[in-house]
């Protein structure tokens, strides 16, 4: 009877070398995957600044483009003021290195 008891208690359990093996391969998926995380994200913010950049300039020609504003060298408060861009806006684009020069969108 002890022999039955003594197996009915024995628990199975992971070993050492087991859990070194597991450990290992968790650390080389994570080796792997943290420079792409790093890669995607500077690649979303080059593209973030793209389309900022393609809407300052689509709202510098819709500005442009009615005849009743100023001609004159296109700013961004001149966009603010008239309606077309918002300051949250503005300071995106700011804080992105967009500027107006020549009433362009440049970055």
């Amino acid at each position: 009877m002890k022999i039955k008891e003594k197996l009915k208690y024995k628990r199975k359990a992971f070993t050492l070398i087991e859990m070194t093996i597991v450990l290992f391969i968790i650390s080389l998926l994570v080796l792997i995957i943290i420079p792409n995380l790093s890669n995607q994200r500077k690649n979303a913010n080059v593209i973030h600044t793209n389309t900022m950049t393609a809407v300052v300039q689509s709202q510098i020609d819709a500005y442009l483009s009615e005849g009743k504003n100023d001609k004159s060298k296109v700013n961004f408060q001149k966009l603010k003021d008239a309606g077309y861009l918002t300051k949250k806006q503005i300071e995106q684009a700011k804080s992105e290195g967009i500027r107006i020069a020549n009433n362009e969108a440049i970055h």
